[in-house]
C-alpha cells in the first residue's frame, strides 16, 4: 500500500471509531453502563447498613418507540442494585407510593420469617401510602434478588425485582478466577397486554377497596381474606363465590409474553458485556421472569461457577446454559477468542420483539480491543458508505 493510500485510510478508520453507531465507540461504552443495574448506596446507621427503596408507576422503553407503565423501584427496571458484604446488618425501608399493595420477598437470602415479605403469611401488605421496615443479616453469599410477593404473577412482570449482591472479601470465585470486571444480567418477560388490562383492574379493585375500609366496612368475603380454611369453606356453603371462579382477566387466562428483557431492555437497547483479549470476566445471571432460557454464547465456552449464589464444587465447562424462573447463576468467560460474539436465548421465541425476529434478549460478548482492520467489511450493494467512511459492523438489523 502506497504511503498517501495509508493515510486515507487510516484516517477513514479513526473517523469511523467516533461514530456513535459503533460498539466499540467510547460514547456507546459509556452509554452501555447505564444498561446495568445502577447500586443503591446505604446510609449507615452505627453498624446498620441503611436503604430506601420506594415503589411507584414508572413508564419503562424496552426499545425505542416501545414504551409501558411499569411497576419501579426507584423508578428503575430492574431496581438498583444492593451490594452487601456477608454478615452486614440490612435495614431495608421500603415505601409503598402507589394505590397497590405490595411487599418485598429477598429471594434466596435467609431473613427472619417475619421478614420474608409473603402478605398474609409472615406480614400484612404494605398498603398504599405505608411503609414497612426490613432488617435481616446479609447470608448467604452469592447472586440472590428481590422481588415484590403480591400480585407475584403481574408485579414482577410489571418490574418489581432487583438484583442482590452478598459478596465475600475473600471472594472463592475469584481465587480459582482472577476476573476484573463483573456484569449482572437481570432476565424477564412480559405480556403487555396482559399488563395494562390487570393494572388497571387492580388499582380499580383497590379503590373500591380503600373505600370500604375508609368507611368502616370491611367484608372478608369482598376482599377475599380469611382466618382459616374452614371459614372460607363456610362462606362457599352459604353462597360465596371465590375470585377464582369469576375470571377477571382476559379470555388467556394468564399471561401470554410477548416482550423478552434483559436489564429492562429488549434488543437493540440490551446492554453488551465488554470484555479484553486475556481478560476474565464474571457474569451474574438471574431470571426474574416467567419463562425458561436457555442462553448460548458464540465462540466460547464459559464457565458455570456458582448455582443459586452457591459455589459449585466443579466449576463445569458449558456454552449452553438453562436458566429457569427463579434461578441465578454465575458463569465465568474467558477473553481467548476476540471478535464481536451473540449471547443469546436458543429458544429463539424469545429473541424476538412482539413476535418479530431478532429481538428481545439477544446482546453481544465486545472485545474492546478488537484491532480496527477486523471491524471493516465490504458493503452491501446499494448501501455504499459516504466517502471517507469505512463501512462498519455490527449493524442495528431490526427484521431477518
Amino acid at each position: 500500500m502506497k504511503r498517501r493510500d495509508f493515510l486515507i485510510t487510516g484516517a477513514a478508520i479513526s473517523a469511523a471509531a467516533m461514530l456513535p453507531g459503533s460498539l466499540l465507540a467510547e460514547s456507546a461504552k459509556k452509554e452501555n453502563i447505564d444498561r446495568f443495574p445502577q447500586p443503591l448506596a446505604p446510609i449507615m446507621k452505627g453498624d446498620i447498613k441503611e436503604f430506601r427503596l420506594f415503589i411507584d408507576i414508572y413508564q419503562q422503553e424496552f426499545v425505542p418507540a416501545m414504551k409501558i407503565h411499569t411497576l419501579a423501584f426507584n423508578n428503575q427496571v430492574p431496581g438498583p442494585e444492593i451490594r452487601v458484604n456477608r454478615g452486614d446488618k440490612i435495614r431495608v425501608i421500603f415505601e409503598n407510593r402507589t394505590e397497590l399493595n405490595h411487599t418485598i420477598h429477598w429471594h434466596g437470602m435467609y431473613v427472619p420469617w417475619r421478614m420474608d415479605g409473603v402478605p398474609y403469611v409472615t406480614q400484612m401488605p404494605v398498603m398504599p401510602g405505608q411503609k414497612f421496615v426490613y432488617e435481616f443479616v446479609a447470608e448467604p453469599y452469592g447472586t440472590h434478588f428481590y422481588h415484590c410477593h403480591w400480585g407475584t404473577l403481574l408485579h414482577m412482570q410489571a418490574g418489581m425485582f432487583g438484583s442482590l449482591i452478598v459478596e465475600d472479601p475473600d471472594d472463592p470465585i475469584k481465587k480459582k478466577f482472577p476476573y476484573e470486571r463483573e456484569y449482572t444480567l437481570v432476565y424477564s418477560a412480559h405480556d403487555v397486554n396482559f399488563l395494562r388490562d390487570e393494572l388497571n383492574a387492580m388499582i380499580e379493585r383497590m379503590k373500591e377497596r380503600t373505600y370500604l375500609m375508609k368507611n368502616g366496612r370491611f367484608n372478608k368475603e369482598r376482599f377475599a381474606v380469611f382466618d382459616t380454611k374452614e371459614e372460607l369453606e363456610e362462606a362457599v356453603r352459604n353462597g360465596y363465590q371465590p375470585p377464582y371462579l369469576v375470571n377477571r382477566r382476559a379470555p388467556a387466562g394468564l399471561a401470554q409474553p410477548s416482550w423478552f428483557t434483559v436489564n429492562g431492555k429488549s434488543y437493540p437497547s440490551t446492554p453488551n458485556l465488554y470484555i479484553k483479549e486475556g481478560e476474565t470476566i464474571r457474569v451474574r445471571l438471574i431470571n426474574a421472569g416467567t419463562e425458561e432460557h436457555y442462553l448460548h454464547l458464540h465462540g466460547h465456552d464459559f464457565w458455570l461457577v456458582c448455582d443459586d449464589g452457591l459455589p459449585v464444587p466443579q466449576p463445569w465447562q458449558m456454552n449452553t446454559i438453562r436458566l429457569s424462573p427463579g434461578k441465578t447463576f454465575d458463569i465465568i468467560i474467558e477473553g481467548k477468542n476476540r471478535g464481536i460474539w451473540t449471547f443469546h436465548d436458543h429458544d429463539t421465541r424469545r429473541v424476538t420483539n412482539n413476535g418479530l425476529y431478532p429481538g428481545g434478549n439477544l446482546l453481544a460478548l465486545v472485545y474492546e480491543d478488537l484491532p480496527m482492520e477486523e471491524r471493516m467489511v465490504g458493503p452491501m450493494k446499494g448501501m455504499e458508505m459516504k466517502p471517507g467512511k469505512m463501512n462498519m459492523l455490527p449493524k442495528v438489523a431490526l427484521d431477518e
